[in-house]
């Protein structure tokens, strides 16, 4: 099967509404060609699931800029104003969450699991409106599972299969979503014939990935 897809095939499966989770730590490691074709095509409405939301003119800071985002579940806003602004006017719902309780909470999205315990949390505002249980006599919150309808990420590298290879940091969280939504998107720099990787540099199998856009849109 070609997974490989064309910029014209993308506002076919990205739709308003939707759930997206989209790897990247500060920009680096963003599909920014993908989130410009979300704001070319006027997508909206979009619950982010994302680590931070970048800065105001890169990563997926302007999705947020264009008001293209209803709800970000994140870690971090502080480097993009706008996206305090908009919480703080109450034109985004923000839900601001530990970055290691972020990570794992992927985590649990992509084993299938009902969640995660964690002390982080416990005592502060963090707990509010959450289970809290007692384990050998130390309190922990139940943090729910983070899952999404898709997962975009950046890679550098991908064979037609789809086996994914990052270069260096632009890694971060992108192995991990990849596990964690129902269709997965990779954008990726170059991509070469089946055998041509090396197995031992593949970081996410192409088992995990069902499209692969190609930045620039050609082979």
């Amino acid at each position: 099967m070609n997974k490989v897809i064309s910029r014209e095939e993308l506002p076919f499966i990205l739709q308003d509404g939707m759930t997206v989770m989209i790897g990247g730590f500060m920009g680096v490691g963003t599909p920014e060609g993908i989130v410009s074709i979300i704001l070319e095509e006027g997508i909206k409405d979009l619950t982010l699931i994302t680590d931070d939301t970048s800065f105001v003119d890169t990563g997926v800071g302007p999705l947020i800029v264009n008001h293209r985002v209803k709800k970000a579940i994140t870690t971090h806003i502080g480097k993009n104003p706008e996206a305090g602004r908009q919480m703080i006017a109450g034109e985004m719902e923000v839900d601001l969450v530990p970055m290691g309780t972020f990570v794992e909470r992927v985590r649990a999205g992509g084993a299938g699991l009902g969640g995660i315990l964690t002390p982080t949390g416990v005592g502060t505002i963090v707990e509010e409106g959450k289970e809290k249980l007692t384990v050998d006599g130390r309190d922990y919150l139940l943090e729910k599972p983070l899952h999404a309808e898709i997962a975009l990420l950046k890679a550098y590298k991908a064979d037609k299969n789809g086996n994914l290879i990052y270069r260096k940091a632009a890694r971060n969280f992108n192995p991990l979503m990849a596990l964690a939504a129902d269709l997965v998107i990779a954008e990726v720099e170059q991509i070469v014939e089946i055998g041509e990787m090396d197995p031992d540099e593949v970081m996410t199998p192409g088992v995990l990935v069902d499209k692969i856009f190609v930045q620039g849109g050609c082979e």
